[in-house]
């Protein structure tokens, strides 16, 4: 089995950011999300499977019933109205994030991100032709002073800043809301965009105290890319995500070359989600994966500070963050960030989705200074 123990190092699979197979099999899961792509062929495929209906058009921003199940969802996770018309169906985060890039900046143009942060992302804005540049990220969030200078050395070239806002990857900090309003405030002053990661941002152990980014923008002069997925929340084979963002923002997303020519690419796969969300078996999972998830991740912080270490504690996510003291295992924070890129690599991330409790046990009893 790919994530056994290794019975001569007691190494385990810190690095897989995945979900353990056990949140995959449940049955009450797996026939709930079954009954929901059935409805879905039999209810609407004429629509589901074809570019749209004679009615609608054709589905740019997505399915219109997915659309409004995924708007009623949000709805109800945030508190506050999430309607369809603000929302687009993508392939995942990662579309969502590729495709922000080819609409709101161009090359040569400069992003911002967090350090450390995802460090994936990097690759994504290279091969966008956007300059890199980095912030300190706090505990409350990305450290906005040093944003400031780098918005005024840039010079007006600034047109997007990446943010991982909730529960970040890889430290878990959340920004906190007064951070929230003065990014906004400074995405006005200097004319950029805000490309909200948040992955994990409906994957939470407590109250993380804040909602959507989108929240804090302004329908009149819009700057809020807010990115989802179910990649954490379902699982990452189901390859559906969404951008959350006012019409402004939206609707040149959904006329990229790619969508103009073969439409929404997650017309089907989003449908097929449609009374899965609707019916409440959506809800019902994310709070029986938060609720294994949150404690493993207590299993994962209890172990570490047992063997002298300090690590962050989340309040959601995949991942603890923590310095080592000589012993490394998981993913190194090498490469998390740019300059200089091996200032994280005596941290790590470690991911507690995929492993069970004996084996975040047994991983974390090689990083004992006695071992």
């Amino acid at each position: 089995m790919a994530n056994a123990p290794n019975a001569v190092s007691g190494q385990q699979d810190f690095i897989k950011g995945w979900p353990h197979p056990s949140l995959l099999e449940r049955q009450e899961f797996k026939t709930a999300l079954g009954e929901s792509y059935a409805k879905s062929i039999n209810e609407s495929a004429t629509s589901c499977l074809n570019y749209g209906t004679k009615e609608q058009g054709a589905c740019m921003l997505g399915h219109p019933a997915f659309l409004e199940a995924l708007g009623g969802f949000l709805s109800d996770a945030y508190g506050k109205p999430v309607p369809a018309a603000n929302l687009m169906s993508t392939g995942g985060a990662s579309m969502a994030t590729d495709i922000a890039c080819r609409v709101h900046a161009a090359h040569g143009d400069c992003v911002v991100c967090e350090a450390p942060t995802y460090y994936l992302g990097h690759n994504m804005f290279r091969e966008r032709g956007l300059r890199l540049r980095e912030v300190p990220i706090q505990l409350d969030g990305m450290d906005l002073d040093a944003l400031e200078e780098v918005l005024k050395q840039e010079g007006g070239k600034v047109k997007l800043v990446y943010t991982v806002p909730v529960h970040h990857n890889p430290t878990g900090i959340t920004m906190s809301n007064d951070k929230r309003v003065r990014l906004l405030a400074l995405a006005k002053q200097y004319d950029f965009k805000v490309l909200a990661d948040e992955a994990y941002g409906l994957l939470s152990f407590s109250d993380p105290g804040v909602v959507s980014l989108h929240f804090h923008d302004d329908a009149n002069d819009p700057r809020v890319i807010a990115v989802g997925t179910f990649s954490k929340l379902i699982g990452p084979g189901i390859k559906v995500g969404w951008v959350h963002a006012y019409p402004g923002l939206l609707k040149p997303l959904a006329g990229i070359g790619f969508i103009d020519s073969g439409n929404n690419p997650v017309i089907f796969n989003s449908s097929g989600l449609t009374h899965f969300i609707s019916s409440g078996a959506l809800k019902a999972h994310i709070a029986f994966v938060s609720s294994e998830l949150g404690r493993k991740k207590d299993v994962l912080v209890k172990a570490l500070i047992d063997v002298g270490l300090e690590p962050y504690n989340p309040k959601g996510g995949y991942f603890v963050w923590v310095k080592s003291k000589g012993k490394m295992t998981g993913r190194s924070g090498k490469g998390m960030c740019l300059d200089p890129p091996d200032q994280f690599a005596d941290y790590m991330r470690l991911c507690f989705a995929w492993l069970t409790d004996e084996q975040i046990l047994a991983g974390v009893q090689v990083l004992r200074a006695d071992a």
